[in-house]
């Protein structure tokens, strides 16, 4: 089947072009074909921009095992809402993604239940050095150096040594100094409210775990994401990326603070924190001079009866996946950023650092993954249309200025907003990400 994107502003790699695309067989077939060109389907793009897909590389879908706060044909529905056509999905469910034999199972399951494509990290453990060795059909290893639960916790220094010497995947970590945050809970005597969340899984805690792992990479030459940068303490040695060192935002780490407690309570309670003002902006100006390289939504779903438990009963995480890029074009309108740097950070540079093969850019050849957006149209997130199954967001309310009118995964219409209605097709299922861990020099500069 061919389909014709007609008269869409395209953010290209060279820049924004008003120009026609032709798709066929799942890759875009030509940019700027000759007038006349004969199509199955022609989509008119008057008035609206066209991006590569967002590739969210930070989500958790709970599936298997918590599918009551969501689950893959869920999360997958809110990405296509959202503009994501491809997500990577992190390894704590239950059981817990750490053997060749459980990612096999995961991407399975995938297949038959995905609206986006889709990958999964494979999860370290103090004793699964073996299995990280022989990994494959994943983008990388995640660490949880902090911040778990079970056997997923990496802690111990010979352990992380062993990993980062004998591994050769690209490795993430959350990064969460455990002593640092064991201390000041003591310190605290558990805490009081929601605000000292903050104040336990504190500045200290993100530097010192950060900066232990980026030592390990350095020393090891292995490269390394780090994700979810929180302060800006970090960011100053972040920026010696050596070519092996690259770095994740969120939008709640961007636009929330911590007098946000006061008002929204244990719906912005995340791991790590968010923290202050003064970080956000911080935080921005990496994201727009490239010291951050990806912004990704580290969407954690709980259910609302479970997130309005008092403290400290409620568990952390806030969904984000079918908000991320309307907040960033509501963003970008107010000068935060431009909407090349959206592109770069959403769509780019996420496909360069995990390596995923065709997907990120308009260009020739690639796979026609793409989000038409308006960014002119006004529109307010509430929680009763939120696709996610938990069914909330902390944003609930809030109105934005631009929003993805229709995504396109494959070369096929997944999703469009007709009239303000959500239109999904919900017989396509997306294909597992392809990677090219071989291919070196992910970010050279």
């Amino acid at each position: 089947m061919r389909t014709l994107i007609r008269h869409g502003h395209c953010v290209l790699p060279a820049g924004i072009v008003e120009v026609d695309l032709l798709l066929e067989n799942g890759r875009i077939l030509g940019i700027d074909p000759p007038a006349g060109t004969a199509a199955d389907e022609t989509i008119d793009a008057t008035g609206l921009h066209v991006l590569p897909g967002v590739i969210d590389d930070q989500v958790h879908f709970r599936d298997p095992g918590l599918t009551h706060k969501e689950d893959l044909r869920t999360g997958s529905l809110a990405c296509a809402k959202g503009g994501v056509t491809t997500f990577l999905e992190m390894p704590n469910t239950t059981p817990a993604t750490i053997t060749q034999q459980a990612l096999e199972e995961k991407l399975a399951l995938a297949a038959g239940k995905c609206a986006v494509n889709y990958g999964f990290y494979i999860g370290a453990t103090p004793e699964n050095a073996g299995e990280l060795k022989q990994a494959h059909r994943t983008p990388g290893i995640k660490i949880f150096i902090g911040s778990s639960t079970g056997n997923l916790l990496v802690d111990d220094q010979q352990a992380l040594e062993q990993i980062f010497a004998e591994t050769t995947l690209p490795i993430c970590a959350h990064c969460e100094d455990e002593a640092t945050v064991r201390a000041n809970r003591e310190r605290l005597a558990g805490g009081t409210s929601f605000a000292d969340h903050s104040k336990i899984r504190d500045h200290a805690a993100a530097v010192i775990s950060t900066r232990r792992a980026i030592d390990l990479a350095h020393r090891h030459q292995h490269r390394f994401h780090v994700l979810h940068v929180s302060t800006a303490d970090e960011l100053e040695f972040i920026r010696d990326h050596r070519g092996l060192i690259t770095a994740e935002v969120c939008p709640h780490h961007l636009l929330f603070q911590i007098d946000d407690y006061e008002r929204l309570g244990s719906l912005v309670q995340m791991n790590p924190s968010i923290k202050t003002a003064k970080d956000n902006a911080a935080l921005w100006e990496a994201l727009r001079d490239g010291t951050i390289q990806v912004l990704a939504t580290d969407h954690a779903p709980h259910t609302l009866e479970e997130k309005q438990q008092p403290w400290p009963k409620a568990p952390s995480g806030l969904p984000a996946v079918e908000n991320s890029l309307a907040l960033m074009l509501d963003a970008s309108r107010r000068g935060e950023c431009t909407l090349e740097q959206i592109v770069q950070r959403m769509c780019t540079a996420p496909a360069r650092v995990w390596d995923i093969v065709n997907k990120g850019q308009i260009v020739e050849g690639y796979d026609a993954d793409l989000v038409l957006v308006d960014l002119e149209r006004e529109h307010t997130i509430r929680n009763q249309e939120q696709v996610t199954k938990c069914g909330w967001s902390p944003w609930d309310g809030v109105t934005l200025t631009g929003c993805p009118v229709r995504t396109i995964v494959g070369g096929q219409t997944v999703y469009q907003n007709q009239d303000g209605r959500n239109v999904f097709d919900e017989a396509f299922r997306g294909t597992e990400a392809v990677y090219d861990h071989g291919r070196g020099g992910h970010w050279a500069e």
